[in-house]
């Protein structure tokens, strides 16, 4: 097997990383669970509903974001079981080297890579767009030619914000995971504050009238907005890459991972229920519905803090979806299937300084230049695949004898693991096709660096 492209990783291996270089562990339960709402809450409740509502769902949105999450909690009860088994950083990367081998295990990882990225890069754009609305409102105007990707026709050159917010980012993640995750928490509850102000203040503007019809579009309307609302879960995934700096993993990971998404679909739903009370559903396909909601009963002092609250949560994204694509390539680099030099932490604070600062300039490159909108359905490619081979995972890890007793067990087993797979499955056959064109040269891509560096110089070769 030594040779073999399905060569697997010993579970005591991964537990004890006998002579490797380790990360501190730092981080409690309630630190994951804000990881994982800040990773989950930013565009997902900012800009989705108006849209999904006004053209799939109308009010009925709030089924489409509980079918969604119950989706989501399918794969993320996979996501506990293999992170408290196997505490290790890499998420489902790791997981598929245990259970499928190294070559499988380099496909899901790469595509998370995409995932990770092009999320960082788009929501990077989404917030400097919030961030020139917000700074017009002071009188205050960014040059056109720094406020966009490249594009001479349009006047803009390159979109300096979004350089400067993932620079931002990469900064405070060089600092260490501890300290990052103490301006999350900051940032999350100045996001939730926000999120409830608009909850509070606009029950008072609803007019039941606004909820009929409650499902105009009928129930395929009700599963073609869960299929595009899904997208706004994707995060809680990137809390398991957090996994090897977890105090206590057993109990922690699956508290961090089921408690995000749980707070997160309470938020969207009352959110969505007030949004779709307040206006008729028909009026809001707009790109801030939030504010606009808000604009329209003449509370314009609660649509600027929720601009700001807008800001600061796409900032708490860009942040922790940072933070799981270093994590990610540091696992790839510790294996020996990409340069030591993304392995390499600093003996300060134990961070892989390096690794952080060339991510975040290749993906500030991609933000600053490239237009996004047409490449966002391959961060929801990217997950799917990942929540696909999870879930299937799991049935060939409960055979691993070598997995420590303890820790989460995924319940009505192997149902529920069985479901999530077809689940994600059926989601994945709704992109696009030049998505999926997209998404196989990425994967050509990833399987030429494979067979060119990461076979030869992969640990489990030598």
């Amino acid at each position: 097997m030594k040779n073999s492209i399905f060569r697997k990783k010993s579970v005591d291996e991964l537990l004890h990383q006998h002579g490797k270089v380790q990360l501190n562990k730092t981080l409690g339960a309630f630190d994951l669970m804000l990881l994982g709402v800040g990773a989950i809450v930013g565009t997902g409740i900012f800009i989705l509903p108006g849209t999904v509502a006004a053209e799939h769902a109308g009010p009925g949105i709030i089924f489409s974001f509980i079918i969604a999450a119950i989706v989501c909690a399918f794969a993320a009860m996979c996501y506990s079981e293999f992170s408290s088994s196997i505490p290790v950083t890499g998420s489902a990367y790791t997981y598929s080297y245990v259970v499928f081998g190294e070559l499988v295990a380099w496909i899901v990882g790469w595509s998370l890579i995409l995932e990770y990225c092009l999320a960082v890069a788009a929501v990077a754009t989404g917030w400097s767009a919030y961030l020139n609305s917000l700074l017009a409102g002071f009188n205050i105007h960014i040059p056109k030619a720094l406020s966009g990707a490249f594009d001479p026709a349009n006047g803009t050159y390159v979109n300096l914000p979004a350089i400067l917010i993932i620079i931002i980012m990469a900064f405070l993640l060089s600092f260490g995971v501890k300290e990052s995750t103490k301006l999350n928490t900051i940032m999350v509850g100045l996001k939730v504050a926000v999120i409830l102000l608009f909850i509070i203040v606009g029950v008072f503007y609803v007019e039941p009238a606004n909820w009929k019809p409650f499902m105009p579009f009928g129930t395929s309307g009700i599963l073609s907005g869960a299929a595009l609302v899904f997208f706004a879960y994707l995060g809680f995934d990137a809390v398991s890459s957090a996994a090897e700096e977890v105090k206590n993993p057993q109990r922690n990971m699956p508290i961090g991972i089921i408690g995000s998404l749980l707070i997160c679909t309470i938020l969207y739903v009352t959110v969505s229920l007030v949004l779709t009370g307040m206006v008729p559903y028909t009026e809001l396909n707009v790109s801030n519905p939030v504010s606009f909601a808000m604009q329209l009963v003449h509370q314009d002092w609660v649509s600027d803090i929720i601009s700001l609250g807008a800001v600061i949560g796409m900032m708490t994204v860009i942040l922790v979806m940072l933070y799981g694509s270093t994590r990610l390539i540091f696992a790839f680099s510790r294996d020996g299937l990409l340069p030591k030099v993304m392995s390499e932490v600093n003996s300060k604070n134990q961070t892989p300084i390096k690794n952080t600062w060339i991510t975040a300039i290749l993906i500030a490159i991609c933000a600053g230049f490239v237009p996004l909108d047409k490449l966002t359905e391959l961060v929801n490619m990217g997950t799917l695949l990942a929540f696909t081979v999870v879930s299937i995972g799991i049935i060939q890890l409960r055979k691993n004898k070598d997995i420590p007793t303890g820790g989460f067990k995924v319940p009505f087993f192997p149902v529920i693991p069985i479901i999530s797979f077809v689940l994600c499955i059926y989601l994945m056959s709704q992109l696009s096709l030049h998505t999926i064109i997209f998404c196989g040269i990425w994967m050509i891509i990833g399987l030429i660096i494979y067979f060119i560096y990461g076979k030869k110089h992969s640990l489990l070769n030598k």
